[in-house]
């Protein structure tokens, strides 16, 4: 089964879409087999990270803005605003897909794990993943 999830980004950040991933996998049927989630864009990432204390996705947040900053100086890429470079750099670094499995119909993280779409850029918009589960 393949799906979609269109997700609303009010801006920078990681934005959890662990349920919406989770729907799609228990409207697909399949009780054991894999998900894949992708990412159609080059300026956000997807992560899987610790879903319980905001505080490590905060500290993520700051550590990449610090390895990653804006303006600097070496960057020609730059036609859409200051967060434009850092933004695909960011994206470089981390991942545009996941692979979890599927097991009893449902995802199999770990107690304190969620999947979340870590918007780079500054400016709300629209992001789109595409989802696959089979068995």
């Amino acid at each position: 089964m393949i799906g979609e999830i269109s997700v609303e980004i009010p801006g920078q950040g990681l934005h959890e879409i662990t349920a919406r991933v989770a729907d799609l996998v228990r409207q697909s049927g399949i009780q054991e087999g894999l998900c894949t989630v992708f990412l159609q864009h080059t300026s956000a990432s997807l992560l899987i990270q610790e879903n319980a204390d905001p505080a490590a996705r905060h500290d993520l947040e700051r550590w990449l803005n610090r390895l990653v900053p804006e303006n600097d100086p070496l960057y020609t890429h730059t036609q859409e605003g200051a967060d434009d470079m850092p933004s695909h750099i960011k994206a470089a670094l981390t991942a545009v897909s996941l692979a979890i499995p599927v097991a009893g119909g449902c995802l199999a993280l770990g107690t304190w794990q969620g999947i979340y779409l870590w918007e780079h850029r500054r400016q709300r918009g629209r992001r789109r993943c595409v989802v696959h589960v089979g068995s």
